[in-house]
């Protein structure tokens, strides 16, 4: 079944590099509700978001001559899709991270798992409040991913929302898996305090 989807989204990429424009616009089609996904969750000026659907897209066209066929075309364009969510995001000079979550601080982290390996995380304190994350679809948890800094906001969406890897953020990202790691650490940190301070405990774990 996986070799078929393959197979089917790799004819439809080489049918648009041979120039059939019809193609690209089945294309659009498809993959519009992964793209515009992406942008919701990353940008929240909904006058801008059409303007970087349509970004997005050109930049995507222009970049499948590059497409390595060995790769998965839906992680792919979330990567494109990521990388210019997040240059448009830059521009605004909107923070990206909390203050007290800085750049330093996961730097702290990745050589924490280096020195460790790359589950010396994970396995302990990551996973501690796998439990609060299983309540992921309840309104007030969706109200929190979205007011989270705008990596940790990401990294939560993909993992727990997206269902993607670690390998695939990874990818997304263009970031070591120990660095997704460490910021799935804080942002469920984050997430965690939020929670803990606006509800109580019965309300998020019924």
């Amino acid at each position: 079944m996986i070799r078929e989807v393959v197979a089917i989204e790799n004819d439809l990429v080489k049918k648009i590099l041979d120039g059939d424009p019809e193609h690209f616009r089945i294309f659009i089609e498809k993959y519009r509700k992964l793209v515009f996904h992406i942008i919701h969750r990353l940008v929240d000026d909904e006058t801008e978001q059409e303007e970087l659907g349509q970004e997005i897209f050109v930049k995507i066209y222009q970049s499948l001559p590059s497409f390595r066929f060995q790769s998965n075309l839906a992680t792919w364009i979330t990567k494109i899709a990521y990388n210019t969510c997040l240059n448009y995001l830059r521009k605004k000079k909107t923070p990206l991270y909390e203050d007290q979550f800085s750049a330093e601080g996961l730097k702290e982290d990745e050589t924490r798992n280096r020195n460790h390996g790359i589950e010396g995380v994970s396995s302990g304190s990551i996973l501690q409040d796998e439990a609060l994350m299983k309540n992921e679809m309840s309104g007030f948890l969706h109200r929190e991913i979205n007011g989270l800094p705008v990596q940790y906001r990401k990294i939560i969406t993909f993992y727990h929302l997206d269902n993607m890897s670690y390998k695939e953020i990874a990818e997304v990202m263009n970031i070591p898996e120990g660095t997704v790691k460490s910021y799935m650490f804080r942002a469920r940190k984050i997430l965690k305090d939020r929670l803990l301070a606006r509800y109580k405990p019965e309300e998020l774990c019924p």
